[in-house]
């Protein structure tokens, strides 16, 4: 790969950036950079791309140093520890200058080649420009299941409107950046802030390449944690749902307490062990249901109220 020109203009006015978090993400580093340059440098405007290291343990950040000392328009970023692919977006926005930032992923299923289309819906006019996954080349039934059922339920019980298939891969202006750079929320939720904060936005369809090296960092825990964050982030229904099923159980509690007290009156036996134990199990699980939903908000209230940083930077390159 050869270093693009750096010109005074570069430095001064950075037309877009592109804005990448990545986790023990080295071995697919260098064919990153190499199509993100290919696709920006047919462009003819300025830019940069910042990757931000999540606390790789594989020698990201030393391959993202190597890089940059021989392509000046890559910056790095390496936050202190692993806060997760929410906090990495946003510590790269916040480190980008450019008139117009592009996120994706550093594993290239989020395909560079794209990048023209989104541009061309933001000079058309719209602040953001999502993307929407059609299918992804080495996804199972399972995750594509589980997916559109997170979508389904979370439409169904939050405020606003997620599109299915959304994804991290976007472009936003600088107006729409900075709008998103003031919501400081600690348990972020990337894909419904963006839909919460409106602005005139569009999507363009993309089918996701399959990984070019390593494996994918979303464990199950972890998709279920994200998944808990959409949730609740952008509903407070859960809250309710106790109340409806209290009410419930009630009525039922109550046409089971008529019938035992017949049957009681009129001489029969009751020997009531069998529903005794069903009727004890059910309450307690709903009980303990709603007691970890309750936790759940009572936790995000915890994280909150700390007041903490979102990141802290152990490193970064000269250039940034």
């Amino acid at each position: 790969m050869h270093a693009p020109e750096l010109t005074p203009a570069y430095q001064k006015d950075i037309e877009i950036s592109v804005v990448v978090p990545v986790f023990n993400e080295a071995p697919n580093l260098d064919v990153l950079t190499e199509r993100l340059t290919g696709v920006l440098n047919s462009f003819g405007k300025t830019y940069e791309i910042v990757l931000v290291d999540d606390g790789s343990a594989d020698g990201t950040l030393n391959k993202i140093k190597s890089i940059a000392d021989n392509l000046p328009a890559v910056k790095g970023l390496a936050l202190s520890r692993n806060f997760g692919h929410q906090i990495a977006l946003t510590a790269g926005l916040e480190h980008a200058n450019g008139n117009v930032i592009i996120t994706l992923d550093g594993d290239l299923q989020h395909p560079p080649e794209l990048i023209p289309q989104l541009y061309q819906k933001y000079q058309e006019g719209f602040d953001i420009v999502n993307t929407l996954r059609l299918e992804t080349a080495d996804a199972g039934f399972m995750k594509n299941a589980t997916s559109a059922g997170f979508y389904k339920i979370i439409n169904t019980l939050s405020d606003i409107e997620i599109v299915p298939g959304s994804a991290d891969y976007r472009l936003m202006s600088r107006k729409a950046a900075d709008a998103f750079l003031t919501l400081r929320e600690r348990d972020r939720f990337t894909r419904g802030l963006v839909s919460w904060m409106g602005f005139n936005q569009a999507f363009i369809p993309y089918e996701a390449e399959r990984r070019n090296a390593g494996k994918s960092k979303y464990t199950v825990r972890k998709m279920v944690r994200f998944a808990l964050d959409g949730l609740t982030s952008f509903s407070s229904r859960p809250l309710r749902m106790p109340l409806y099923l209290g009410i419930v159980f009630a009525f039922f509690g109550l046409v089971y307490t008529v019938y035992a007290v017949v049957n009681f009156s009129l001489g029969h036996t009751m020997p009531g062990w069998t529903s005794l134990l069903i009727v004890t199990l059910l309450i307690g699980g709903v009980q303990m249901i709603s007691l970890g939903i309750i936790g759940e908000y009572l936790a995000r209230v915890y994280n909150e109220s700390k007041a903490r940083p979102l990141y802290f930077i152990k490193d970064k390159t000269p250039n940034i």
